[in-house]
């Protein structure tokens, strides 16, 4: 009877194992076809948009509903992205970003911990939608080829909570090219 119950139990811990292997090695499929299906090329814009403000100006002075161009840098935290969404929280360019001082060697520079006091108040939340409002169901880093610390120009509709808090429902981003610092 005991080698029966090893037997079945070693079964079911093999059953579980490869249901959850399965479902692991598609989830990357799953995503890349969700990249493959939204075209990012429809949010990219090729030219700056006029009438942008940094994030502290447009907290400040942007209603629920109202439409904005807002400029920032990617970051805010160790972790600006939210995951499988097209979302991603921006800070204003008056903070300095931990690789933008000399002899800092932050390894996540993007998370401005030198400044955490005033990103409360200078840090926004953008978030592409689709027609109905949903997030879109796509990393931001693949669809649209953002990484930490690009400034990006954001046109969308402003979005409040009750805390004050800013989101950016976005229809377009323009992606400042980088500049290389000269030698």
């Amino acid at each position: 009877m005991k080698p029966f119950l090893f037997s079945l139990s070693l079964l079911t811990c093999l059953s579980i194992a490869a249901g959850c292997s399965s479902e692991t090695s598609e989830s990357p499929a799953a995503e890349q076809a969700a990249v493959a299906a939204i075209d990012g090329a429809q949010y990219l814009l090729d030219t700056e948009p006029d009438g942008s403000a940094g994030v502290i100006a447009v907290r400040e002075s942007a209603s629920d509903g109202d439409d904005i161009v807002i400029t920032g840098r990617i970051g805010g935290s160790a972790n600006p992205w939210i995951n499988g969404r097209a979302a991603f929280s921006i800070v204003d360019h008056s903070l300095t970003a931990c690789s933008d001082i000399p002899g800092d060697e932050c390894e996540k520079p993007w998370d401005y911990c030198c400044q955490t006091d005033k990103l409360p108040t200078s840090t926004a939340l953008v978030k592409f939608v689709d027609d109905n409002g949903k997030p879109l169901a796509v990393d931001s880093r693949e669809l649209l080829a953002v990484k930490e610390l690009q400034t990006v120009v954001v046109r969308g509709k402003a979005k409040r909570d009750d805390a004050g808090n800013l989101t950016i429902l976005a229809s377009q981003v323009f992606v400042r090219p980088e500049t290389k610092p000269v030698e």
